[in-house]
């Protein structure tokens, strides 16, 4: 028995931003590895399990569009908040004294096929930790349209549709022909403790992106990325 699922990912808008640019977003040209995940996390998560990515169709022709919008330049800290239910006092941000106005560069009319496995994280397994149940609550919340939390592409304003796909002549043929490079593109943050082990340090690590036929498979770079 397998425990792979497959299923498609659509929605008007998409924005999978570049790390290199902080103030003006700019998205990849499609959906990272961990974009993909974090929408099957959104369905189905569990400490007993760890999603992985096999393959991302782009199903529909690479489109942008640019857009502007209004955005603040601070966010309410932690410490604020308690202050303020400490002092029992209002608590906001002066969104017209911080309103900036910025431009993003954002996919348009975008529809993905993921297909994904999970392993089991043994150490945080218990004794009714199984794969069988696990596959069979994920495949019953993708087909039913269940999730913890809402689904998005990228970002939260851009909401994601997803249904499940049961059989190999169900999956959509991609409008992309040929060999495709999209540069290099995001793959995953790997954290590690500090070597006194006093704070988390990030570790990018990055593929170069290259479709065929408008798929991009992360078996065949796996690897690569893991040395």
């Amino acid at each position: 028995m397998g425990y792979g699922v497959t299923f498609r990912v659509w929605g008007d808008y998409a924005c999978f931003t570049r790390p290199e640019l902080k103030v003006e977003k700019v998205s990849y040209d499609m959906m990272t590895a961990s974009a993909a995940k974090g929408i099957l996390e959104s369905v189905y998560w569990k400490p007993a399990i760890r999603w992985i990515i096999d393959e991302i169709h782009v199903i529909n022709e690479i489109k942008f569009t640019n857009v502007r919008r209004n955005e603040v330049s601070e966010v309410l800290k932690l410490s604020q908040v308690k202050g303020a239910m400490n002092r029992n006092v209002p608590l906001y941000i002066d969104a017209p004294g911080k309103r900036h106005q910025r431009a993003s560069m954002i996919l348009t009319d975008v529809e993905y096929v993921i297909r994904a496995h999970f392993e089991l994280n043994l150490d945080k397994c218990g004794e009714t930790d199984t794969k069988e149940k696990h596959y069979n609550i994920a495949v019953r919340r993708l087909k039913k349209g269940q999730y913890f939390s809402a689904p998005f592409l990228g970002t939260r304003e851009f909401g994601a549709n997803f249904e499940l796909i049961e059989g190999e002549k169900d999956i959509p043929k991609s409008h992309l022909e040929g060999e495709k490079d999209l540069g290099y593109m995001l793959y995953d943050l790997d954290y590690k403790l500090s070597e006194d082990k006093k704070r988390s340090e990030v570790s990018p690590k990055y593929i170069r992106a290259i479709l065929n036929d408008g798929i991009l498979d992360f078996r065949k770079i796996r690897d690569e990325v893991a040395e």
